[in-house]
């Protein structure tokens, strides 16, 4: 018996695609046809996978390099290809795994409602105009984007660091920007309706017997993959809205993963 094979040498952690778990955001049709005007559609994918360990929060190195390690998640985890702008599984070998613990607490969608109490967005929905920015690929023109972006807009502050850090933060930032050829909203409604349809889909909560408060028990995680070669997932380069999240649910033993790639057409990058 090899090394390799011996028990002390098993990871820890072993993973099962689930390929029958949907997800109601990708096939909505509401839905799709949003992503499709945010140049979304056919570059975003959400996929389940299942494990059989007992696992908490601060064993995510060893569970994430455990993840992209094993055949099973190898040979059905999605990306999309740059150079045939096709999807393909990774089919790599994962050297290094980068583990970003992203805070999951908000619970409602009053989150957001500092956008009509500080007038980014009016009563009406409207988002509200600005003079054009620029930030990256992206030319800024409406408050809203630029409150999420822009470090010396007057209202950055009104999100705090922590708060900027929260997942529902991060999809929300995510479906505003979205991809290359993006079609900006001018009502704030369809994002916040998508942030949460996602969101809710994605996490998991359960309710206090006694207090009857709901808690999030998911724990998300950004994450970033090497090959020997350089970064191999999300994507062979790094952009703000090229990302890979994986949410563990520990009482299903669940992974979800939501991933897009960043770019126009059928290209990535």
């Amino acid at each position: 018996m090899s090394g390799g094979d011996t028990l002390t040498n098993k990871p820890r952690f072993t993973f099962r695609h689930l390929p029958n778990k949907s997800f109601s955001f990708l096939e909505n049709r509401d839905t799709r046809e949003l992503l499709m005007k945010w140049s979304m559609h056919g570059r975003l994918t959400a996929q389940a996978f299942g494990y059989d360990q007992y696992f908490q929060a601060y064993e995510k190195d060893e569970f994430a390099e455990a993840f992209f390690k094993d055949p099973n998640v190898n040979s059905n985890l999605k990306l999309l290809s740059a150079s045939a702008g096709q999807w393909m599984t990774l089919g790599a070998v994962v050297k290094k795994v980068e583990v970003t613990s992203v805070p999951c607490t908000q619970v409602s969608m009053s989150f957001f409602d500092r956008l009509y109490t500080e007038e980014i967005v009016k009563e009406t929905g409207h988002i509200s105009k600005c003079f054009d920015d620029f930030y990256g690929d992206f030319t800024i023109s409406d408050e809203l984007r630029k409150v999420l972006v822009m470090e010396d807009s007057d209202k950055y502050d009104i999100f705090s660091q922590a708060d900027r850090e929260e997942f529902i933060f991060h999809l929300f930032k995510h479906l505003c920007f979205g991809g290359a050829l993006c079609q900006f909203e001018d009502m704030v409604g369809p994002y916040l309706d998508t942030t949460k349809a996602m969101y809710k889909e994605l996490i998991s909560v359960q309710k206090d017997p006694e207090t009857k408060v709901i808690n999030i028990i998911s724990s998300v995680f950004k994450v970033v993959a090497y090959s020997e070669h350089g970064m191999c997932y999300p994507a062979a380069k790094k952009h703000e809205q090229t990302f890979a999240y994986l949410i563990v649910d520990p009482l299903k033993r669940h992974v979800h993963i939501l991933y897009h790639c960043f770019g126009g057409g059928l290209f990535c990058g």
